[in-house]
């Protein structure tokens, strides 16, 4: 537990020691979970992440190079950064090593004025669980796991849920205890069990993606830069522009590669192929609309100009330039005039 160590000693100097000791960055491995940190600023956020399931990291896969989930991200962005990375494919982050680990470093964290966190599913969980006890004052979840206690989620009947019940669900942080925390929680409200989840996070600000799914194309997601963008927009400035996050789920919707992707992770389930058809005939009208809307903002005269200043002497350019123009324009009376005048 070498953070530990560091940070007690960090805590002993003056303000201006303490920034004179960073950049610091190293590692620790606690049973079956890998924590690695770096810390640039105390006046810069504290941003916590927990990985999400999927992976089966082993300790023998572990370097000094290596990377937890989210630690890359923001390293980038400049901030501080303690990423935890499960090991094996069932651990939901319930060892007692690394709860002491957890206790320990709560009360070593007061230079750190803002404090962040940021999971997806299993790593939900693990924000959600330990948000409290580490004082996180802003959170980003996507569409995660609130407990694997069935006394409190008996509609949680997914196979992992099984699975987790090797683990304690009765002891401490086995639950969401958000604190003071606020922030938002991103989902599929069509995904009964993910939006019986996200009920129990009320205190945050709901995003809905319909079509998101769990984890079932979590990688076409982030084919568009889906989650980067959400996180960097969180971890920079604390919150989500909820506009211009609208606006790209709704320009990811209008893809229709997205519906494939759907269609094939759903290909098992008659009930969800009836819901995305009609969905995505639903959307095929919002396109048309979002086009035509689009349309009507395009100013065309500077291509009217042009169109205008050389029809004599290159009619033919003019006429390219105006059936470009009726393109962006079709119900334009300027540009139909224009070309009746060529024709």
């Amino acid at each position: 537990m070498k953070l530990l160590y560091w940070l007690d000693e960090w805590l002993t100097l003056s303000c201006e020691e303490q920034k004179a000791r960073l950049p610091m960055s190293g590692h620790d491995l606690l049973d079956g979970v890998f924590v690695k940190y770096s810390f640039v600023d105390p006046d810069k956020p504290l941003l916590f992440t927990f990985s999400p399931a999927g992976t089966n990291v082993q300790e023998h896969d572990l370097h000094d190079d290596f990377s937890p989930w989210g630690y890359k991200l923001a390293h980038k962005q400049n901030v501080n950064i303690i990423a935890f990375q499960h090991l094996g494919k069932s651990n939901w982050f319930r060892s007692q090593n690394l709860i002491f680990f957890l206790e320990q470093l709560a009360t070593l964290l007061t230079p750190f004025n803002c404090k962040l966190g940021y999971g997806l599913s299993r790593g939900g969980f693990g924000v959600g669980a330990f948000a409290n006890l580490l004082g996180l004052d802003q959170v980003l979840l996507f569409h995660p796991v609130s407990t694997k206690n069935k006394a409190l989620v008996p509609w949680d009947d997914r196979s992992s849920t099984d699975i987790a019940q090797k683990f304690d669900w009765q002891g401490d942080y086995h639950d969401l205890d958000l604190g003071h925390a606020k922030g938002y929680i991103i989902y599929d409200p069509t995904n009964f069990i993910d939006r019986m989840h996200a009920k129990r996070y009320s205190q945050l600000t709901h995003l809905r993606v319909f079509g998101m799914g769990h984890g079932t194309h979590a990688t076409y997601l982030n084919k568009f830069g889906f989650y980067k963008q959400v996180a960097i927009d969180f971890i920079c400035n604390q919150q989500v522009d909820i506009a211009q996050f609208r606006q790209q789920t709704k320009t990811l919707r209008f893809k229709e590669d997205y519906y494939k992707k759907l269609n094939k992770a759903n290909a098992n389930s008659n009930h969800r192929l009836d819901l995305l058809s009609k969905a995505h005939r639903i959307l095929i009208d919002e396109k048309e609309s979002y086009v035509q809307e689009y349309q009507a903002q395009i100013d065309i005269k500077p291509l009217l100009d042009i169109a205008m200043k050389h029809q004599e002497k290159h009619p033919k350019d003019a006429i390219q330039l105006l059936e470009v123009a009726k393109q962006l324009a079709p119900d334009n009376p300027l540009v139909e005039h224009q070309l009746k005048q060529l024709d």
